[in-house]
């Protein structure tokens, strides 16, 4: 009998299907899971086999990022940080120091300044840099100071400071391999100790070069972190041949290309997410311009070529005219969608909707740990301006997508939220704001098993890895998590604070590091 190289034994396994966690072990050989089931797996224990005993730690297959943004990431790390200097002339002596460490005509780049700095206005700016662009972003990262040569160089405005806009200014930050590379490993390193194996990377346009970088890395065997990406237009329009090449291109294990995503509405809060009936406050049903016959267009094209598209939509007008398009999509034998298409955040969704979604076979993509960034009492008051809590009761509805048949997936948007699996247990179960109380729509949260199997096989189906990741099964890919308790035995409202205390990928520790 082959033995293992590695034999984790806990009293509480959660395999990826939906079971409630039982007792026994896993065993690795190479990169592979050799066995599992409910003994000790004393059998596969050679004299050269590394046995872990866990207790009561948790054992999952590997948790999955299905929506998170490395180029993101990498701007609320980049250039000075400035969030020291108290006055305007601290903020400018510190950032002319801090252009005297870079390259002659290099962007000057600042981060966590503070705001209401009258003083550091455009023309000011373009007196201490004159042509070389200068922006100092403020606390947060959604609004900035910034120079003339700064918006002429990479157009956009303070008053326009997300990502689809300042995609220019992400290019160039990426493109610098000699810093982009390192961070990228830091990165997935940071995914890693939140027990993080598999990510799928949201990548404007043609990912601006980085795909050469992603060769290299999964050539080199460097990757601590399966990566799949996505080109998300913003700079140019949808392109099939760059997808057909990626797709040729990366045929590894690591590194694959995961097709197409699109925005459609916005936030609900600014009116901007797309509703079925007006807004209680405002005689429009979104305030947003969206080019519905665009995205249909686009996801057709793509869906036709064999690509899978996701469409971002918060509003449950946007969710029911995201369901109309990819019912158009090709579809299997069982009327399910044969490209797995994807609908990211769900905001608020027409529990009709999700029941199409499931007969259809589309994706939901959540954020389970979204109610972190907000305060119940805020949020209430918002629901009932801008909707009313009739329709605010099918806000975050975990519960009708799972009991339509609905695979649910899980992400971030990182750097919007980081990956914390504890917390979405908090708040995706417990329906719990950060300050606690009373849930908010508990009837229509998630069970653990439910969205521990979110983070796990419904992320790997996903990205069409279900056959090789996703179950703690004998012959699948060793990628595997433990946390430092059993979230089965703890109360949702007291689960956060749990960490991770192992993550492997490929049948290889990569948290903790030595």
């Amino acid at each position: 009998m082959q033995k293992a190289d590695l034999l984790l034994r806990s009293n509480a396994i959660f395999d990826g299907s939906g079971r409630e966690p039982q007792p026994g072990f896993v065993a690795v050989a190479g990169n592979r899971i050799l066995a599992a089931g409910p003994s000790d797996g004393a059998e596969y224990a050679g004299e050269n086999t590394e046995i872990h005993e866990l207790g009561d730690r948790l054992i999952c297959p590997g948790f999955v990022d299905v929506h998170c943004f490395f180029t993101g990431y990498l701007l609320t790390i980049t250039g000075a940080d400035l969030g020291g200097c108290a006055t305007e002339e601290e903020v400018l002596s510190a950032a002319k120091a801090y252009q005297n460490t870079l390259k002659p005509g290099a962007t000057v780049l600042a981060r966590n300044v503070r705001p209401g700095f009258g003083g550091l206005t455009q023309e000011k700016l373009d007196q201490e840099f004159g042509s070389i662009p200068a922006i100092l972003f403020m606390e947060g990262g959604e609004t900035c100071y910034m120079n003339s040569a700064a918006g002429e160089t990479y157009g956009f405005t303070p008053d326009t400071c997300w990502s689809e806009s300042y995609w220019k200014l992400l290019r160039y930050i990426l493109s610098d391999h000699s810093y982009s590379v390192p961070e990228f490993k830091k990165y997935l390193a940071m995914m890693n100790s939140r027990g993080i194996t598999s990510v799928k990377e949201m990548g404007f346009d043609d990912f601006y070069g980085f795909t050469e970088a992603l060769a290299e890395l999964e050539q080199g065997q460097e990757l601590t972190a399966r990566v799949h990406f996505m080109s998300q237009p913003v700079g140019a329009p949808m392109n099939l041949e760059y997808g057909k090449s990626m797709r040729d291109k990366f045929q590894g294990d690591f590194v694959a290309f995961s097709g197409y995503n699109q925005m459609t509405d916005g936030s609900i809060s600014q009116l901007e997410g797309e509703m079925k009936k007006p807004y209680l406050c405002a005689d429009t049903c979104c305030a947003k311009d969206i080019d519905w016959e665009g995205l249909k267009r686009d996801a057709l094209a793509a869906d036709k070529e064999g690509f899978r598209f996701s469409l971002h939509a918060q509003g449950d007008g946007a969710i029911g005219k995201t369901v109309d398009i990819f019912e158009q999509c090709q579809r299997d034998e069982n009327g399910k969608m044969k490209n797995r298409q994807a609908i990211t955040d769900l905001e608020c969704s027409d529990p009709a909707d999700l029941e199409r979604m499931g007969r259809l076979g589309i994706i939901a993509e959540v954020y389970p740990q979204i109610m972190s960034i907000a305060d119940r009492a805020g949020k209430i008051a918002m629901i009932e301006e801008k909707i009313g809590m009739d329709r605010g009761r099918f806000y975050w509805n975990r519960r009708k997508m799972a009991d339509s048949g609905v695979t649910i997936s899980c992400g971030t948007d990182l750097p919007l939220l980081y990956d914390d699996i504890p917390e979405s247990v908090y708040h995706t179960v417990g329906g719990l704001f950060p300050e606690g109380g009373e849930p908010f729509n508990k009837e229509n949260t998630l069970t653990v098993a439910e969205l521990l199997k979110a983070w796990t096989s419904g992320g790997q189906y996903n990205l069409g890895r279900e056959k090789e990741l996703g179950t703690l099964e004998a012959g699948k890919l060793a990628d595997i998590a433990v946390l430092d308790g059993n979230l089965f035995d703890v109360d949702p409202a007291k689960a956060r604070g749990m960490k991770v205390f192992m993550t492997l990928v490929n049948g290889r520790v990569v948290y903790p590091t030595n």
